[in-house]
């Protein structure tokens, strides 16, 4: 009776579930985060972290439930009776079996080992480190593995540095600029050509025209930014939307001065003169002559990046550049957890005493020993009993996967979401257009129904559920 009462205990400690929030704290270890590189996307598509659920298949396993024993019975012994004039009875053998003697003692069994767990704060509102955020932690330098339990690690962001350097840019070009030197003349007494025919050069100075000119300053290129889904993630681990976004190029108009055209001397004929009087005589002719205007520049300021934005991770206390962002991980030691199991043991063993019984010698009838008492010991097989187990094969997983977004969703392609949920049974709203928290709820429910990852509207998702 004892051996099959302690073996039912056993089996039902075996076959009970370990405690819900510990099935999910471990599976949160578990998983695998494959979310370190960003998917090779298009622009305008967007990407959303979900978990993939981990795969499980049902084993059947034989369990012992009661142990082989023995039973032990005694046979006594028989008898025939004569009448002698002899002893009425020979002296025999009695045996006297003695039962099992047990007692009552109780053990202790670990039910839960002592460990330690990554939570974001060692209080009571502490919650289990995501592993994203202790991969993000580790990358920055955490030694995960020889931290001491109650160290807490803290990220820090460090903004981007830059420094201001000067460039000169041209905003007039080198020109020229020609004087000129009148002609020369003397005067004499003579009743003659008062003034010679000449020439006269006449100076045209050089046109200038302001220009504005369009320098890139900045190339185009495609960035991954934040997008935003119809509400809000749920979650820590999932949720997360990634856009590649088309950022266009950035230019700078500038103003500068360029030459229109060059300084000229245009010839102009001058007829000669007479006159009986004092006469000018040419004594030299006219001349120019060109200086050199240099170019002129103006500095600009240009602010050049020196290092990037960048999160560290450190100690807390420990001082040091950055600004807190709100994550941080502690390691938490979590004590083994005991339970006290009452069990029957073995005191004493079945055993068997043997007791002399002297003859009777008196001349009466007299009982002749016809055959001796014996033990007759049978064998109990052991009992076993068949149940179903539940194995892991593959661990969840983080992925990305294309999601819509705001930027590709509208009331017509809502409804028809909302619709398709409540044909599958999991949502019992209004088909308003309106993707709101329990429309999400809905969805989540039909992901995991269907085995498909959770934390957003994918497109794996919306193909199952016919929208697309």
């Amino acid at each position: 009776m004892f051996i099959k009462s302690f073996a039912s205990v056993a089996v039902l400690a075996m076959l009970l579930p370990a405690p819900q929030a510990s099935a999910a704290s471990n599976e949160s270890q578990n998983r695998i985060d494959a979310t370190n590189t960003l998917p090779d996307a298009k622009p305008g598509e967007c990407y959303a972290k979900v978990i993939v659920p981990a795969k499980y298949e049902i084993k059947k396993e034989k369990v012992l439930v009661k142990p082989e024993t023995e039973k032990v019975e005694v046979k006594p012994a028989t008898f025939d009776i004569a009448e002698k004039p002899v002893l009425i009875k020979e002296g025999f053998t009695k045996i006297k079996v003695l039962p099992t003697k047990f007692k009552q003692e109780i053990e202790e069994v670990e039910i839960s080992p002592a460990s330690t767990m990554w939570v974001t704060a060692l209080g009571r509102k502490g919650i289990p480190a995501s592993p994203a955020l202790l991969a993000a932690a580790k990358t920055n330098g955490v030694d995960l593995d020889n931290a001491k339990p109650g160290q807490c690690f803290k990220e820090y962001f460090v903004p981007a540095k830059y420094e201001q350097t000067q460039k000169e840019v041209l905003v007039k070009e080198e020109s020229e600029e020609i004087k000129v030197a009148p002609a020369q003349f003397e005067e004499v007494e003579e009743v003659v050509t008062v003034k010679q025919a000449s020439k006269k050069k006449v100076y045209k100075p050089a046109e200038y025209e302001t220009v504005e000119e369009k320098i890139e300053v900045e190339p185009a290129k495609a960035v991954w930014k934040k997008g935003e889904g119809p509400i809000s993630k749920i979650d820590n681990s999932t949720g997360e939307i990634m856009c590649l976004i088309q950022v266009p190029a950035k230019y700078k108009i500038i103003k500068k001065t360029v030459l229109k055209s060059e300084p000229a001397i245009d010839l102009v004929d001058v007829p000669a003169e007479t006159k009986a009087l004092k006469v000018s005589k040419l004594v030299s002719d006219a001349t120019i002559d060109k200086v050199k205007i240099p170019a002129e520049y103006k500095k600009v300021t240009i602010s050049k990046k020196v290092s990037d934005p960048l999160f560290v991770w450190r100690e807390a206390g420990t001082p040091g550049e950055g600004r807190y962002t709100g994550n941080q991980i502690c390691l938490k030691e979590i004590p083994a957890k005991f339970a006290k199991v009452k069990k029957l043991v073995v005191e004493k063993p079945a055993s068997v005493v043997e007791e002399k019984v002297e003859p009777v010698k008196r001349m009466i009838k007299v009982a002749n020993v016809a055959t001796e008492a014996e033990e007759i010991r049978t064998k109990i097989p052991a009992e076993y009993k068949t149940v179903e187990k539940r194995a892991k094969i593959s661990d969840e997983r983080l992925e990305w996967r294309r999601v819509l977004c705001k930027t590709n969703m509208g009331p017509d392609i809502n409804k028809r979401i909302q619709q398709a949920l409540k044909d599958a049974g999991v949502y019992r709203g209004p088909i308003d257009g309106a993707i709101g928290r329990g429309t999400m709820i809905a969805v989540e429910k039909y992901q995991r129904q269907n085995g498909l990852p959770t934390g957003g509207l994918t497109i794996d998702t919306l193909k199952k559920l016919g929208v697309l």
